[in-house]
């Protein structure tokens, strides 16, 4: 499996990762359906489970990644500052997006 973090989504998590109440998570990004069908991606913290693969980033954060969702394979973490602050997530190999 494979992701990408870019800089200012990793300034943010790297924070949140350092704050005490977060020692030992790590970051997870999962998908979840909406009722049209549409793939809408998650980002949270989270322990690791049995049905995870832990992914490396280049920016030194590891992800967590349910083994058997195809659709997590690519995903592109990113920060946004405008028009609205917030992660958004995107999946540029499958085509796919989400927030």
């Amino acid at each position: 499996m494979n992701c990408k973090i870019t800089r200012s989504a990793a300034k943010v998590l790297e924070k949140e990762l350092a704050l005490e109440e977060n020692q030992g998570l790590k970051v997870r990004v999962k998908v979840e359906f909406t009722h049209a069908g549409l793939v809408q991606y998650a980002l949270g913290l989270d322990d690791p489970s049995e049905d995870d693969v832990i992914v490396a980033t280049d920016k030194g954060i590891e992800v967590l990644m349910e083994r058997a969702e195809p659709l997590l394979d690519g995903v592109k973490i990113d920060y946004l500052y405008v028009p609205n602050e917030g992660f958004f997530i995107t999946n540029p190999s499958k085509g796919t997006t989400g927030d």
